[in-house]
C-alpha cells in the first residue's frame, strides 16, 4: 500500500482537530482605505471620475464588505474623493452597516425605485452627466446596461484595468492569508488520504474534507472539492456516474479553503494500492513537468515562458504535441486570490511579465483519456530571487505526502 493511503478512522480524525484561526490576521480598515487611495490614481491617470463595484471579490478587495450578488443591486461607488458610498435595497440597510468597514456613506432604493438612477445622482453630483464611469467586470453583465440607461450621455468604460492592477501584485498580508489557507488544505490532503478505504465514495471524502476544513478554522469548510478515483481521473474535471474506491485505483484530490477570503487550491494524486509500471511513469513526469515549470518562473520572464518549458519538457518525454493527449490538455495555472481563478493566467500567448508579489498555480496535468490523470497542483509566489513554492509538491510516487516512520 503506497504509504499514508488508508487506515485511519474518520470520526477519530475529526475529533483530534483544533482550530487554527487564532494565527490569522485579518485585513484592517487602513488597508482598504490604502487600496481605494491606489485605485484612485489608476482612475486619475485614465480619467476615470467613478468606479462602481457591486457585489463581487472586487467589493471585497477594496472595502472590505463581502455580499452575495443578486438581481438587487447592492455596491459601492468610488468617485474621485471622500469615503466609498455604498448603495443598496432600503431593507438590507441594517444588515449592511453592520458589515461594513470603510466610511459610512449609504444611500437606499425602495423596491419599486431604481437602484441604477441612484447611482446615476451620485455619479452626476460630483462629475456630471458625461462623466466617465469603470464598472466592475465581475458583476453582472446587466449592471452594465442598466446604468448605461441610467446614465445615457456618461462614457461606460470596463474595470478591469484599474481593479487589476490593484490586485495582480500580492502584499506581504495577502501572501501570509494564502500561506495560511493552504498549509490547512495540505494537511486535510494527507488526512483524507488517511481515511480513504475500499468502496467509499467520492461524496463521502468530500464531506470529510469539508469538516476537516471547517475544524482548522477555514471560512465555511471547502470552497470546493473534487474527488475521482479510477478512470475519472483522467478528465481533467471528472467523469459522471457513480464510483466506489477499489484496490488499485488512481486518486486524485482537487479542493480548497478560504482564509479572510484567500483562497487555497491543491490537487493530490496517488494509488489506493500499489502503483503499476505505467502510472507510476506518468506521475514522475508529472512531478518532473511540474519542476520544469517552477525553475522558469523567474522575474522579467513572460507568464507564457512557464507553460512553455512544462509543455516542452512532456513534448520530450512523448506526450502531446501542444494541447493534444495523451498529454496536457489546459493551461499550466492562474493566479490566485480572492477568486480562485485570477490573473495572471500561465499560458501560451501571455506576455504579462512575472514580477514580485504574483500568486499563480502550477499544474501541468497529464491525462490519459480512457486511462487516468495525474495533476500536481502547488502554489508559488514570486520573489525578487524567484519563485517560492507556499507548498512542496510530492516528490515520491510511493509516499506522496513525505511522511516518515
Amino acid at each position: 500500500m503506497t504509504k499514508g493511503i488508508g487506515g485511519l478512522s474518520a470520526p477519530a480524525v475529526l475529533s483530534t482537530l483544533k482550530s487554527r484561526r487564532a494565527a490569522v490576521q485579518p485585513i484592517t480598515a487602513e488597508e482598504y482605505r490604502a487600496r481605494i487611495e491606489a485605485v484612485r490614481a489608476h482612475m486619475a491617470a485614465r480619467k476615470v471620475d467613478a468606479l462602481l463595484l457591486p457585489a463581487s471579490s472586487n467589493l471585497l478587495y477594496f472595502t472590505g464588505l463581502d455580499w452575495h450578488p443578486s438581481e438587487r443591486l447592492t455596491a459601492a461607488v468610488i468617485l474621485k474623493d471622500g469615503d466609498p458610498v455604498y448603495v443598496c435595497p432600503a431593507f438590507e440597510e441594517p444588515k449592511l452597516r453592520g458589515h461594513i468597514t470603510v466610511g459610512d456613506q449609504v444611500r437606499t432604493w425602495q423596491e419599486d425605485e431604481s437602484a441604477y438612477a441612484l447611482v446615476a445622482d451620485l455619479v452626476r453630483a460630483q462629475s456630471g452627466a458625461s462623466a466617465t464611469v469603470a464598472v466592475d467586470a465581475l458583476g453582472y453583465a446587466g449592471v452594465f446596461f442598466d446604468l448605461a440607461a441610467s446614465l445615457p450621455q456618461a462614457t461606460l468604460v470596463d474595470a478591469r484595468p484599474l481593479t487589476e492592477a490593484c490586485r495582480r501584485v500580492k502584499s506581504a498580508h495577502e501572501i501570509a492569508l494564502l500561506s495560511h489557507a493552504k498549509a490547512l488544505t495540505l494537511e486535510v490532503h494527507r488526512l483524507a488520504a488517511g481515511i480513504l478505504r475500499p468502496g467509499i465514495t467520492p461524496d463521502e471524502v468530500v464531506s470529510f474534507i469539508g469538516q476537516a476544513h471547517r475544524a482548522l478554522g477555514a471560512d465555511g469548510g471547502n470552497t470546493f472539492c473534487a474527488v475521482q478515483f479510477g478512470e475519472a481521473t483522467a478528465y481533467p474535471h471528472g467523469a459522471p456516474g457513480e464510483w466506489f474506491l477499489k484496490e488499485g485505483d488512481p486518486v486524485l484530490i482537487d479542493t480548497g479553503c478560504a482564509i479572510e477570503g484567500y483562497k487555497s487550491d491543491i490537487t493530490r494524486c496517488y494509488t489506493f494500492g500499489h502503483a503499476t509500471p505505467e502510472y507510476r511513469r506518468v506521475w514522475e513526469d508529472e512531478r518532473d513537468a511540474q519542476m520544469a515549470a517552477f525553475n522558469a518562473a523567474q522575474i522579467g520572464v513572460p507568464c507564457e515562458a512557464v507553460d512553455i518549458a512544462a509543455r516542452n519538457f512532456l513534448e520530450s518525454r512523448g506526450y502531446g504535441p501542444g494541447y493534444q493527449v495523451p498529454g496536457c490538455p489546459h493551461r499550466t495555472g492562474h493566479g490566485v486570490g480572492l477568486d480562485l481563478h485570477e490573473p495572471a493566467y500561465i499560458v501560451g500567448g501571455n506576455k504579462q511579465p512575472l514580477e514580485p508579489g504574483l500568486c499563480f498555480s502550477v499544474e501541468p496535468m497529464l491525462c490519459l483519456y480512457g486511462k487516468f490523470g495525474v495533476r500536481f497542483e502547488d502554489h508559488v509566489y514570486m520573489t525578487e530571487d524567484g519563485p517560492r513554492w507556499f507548498t512542496i509538491p510530492p516528490t515520491d510516487v510511493d509516499n506522496p505526502f513525505g511522511l516518515h516512520g
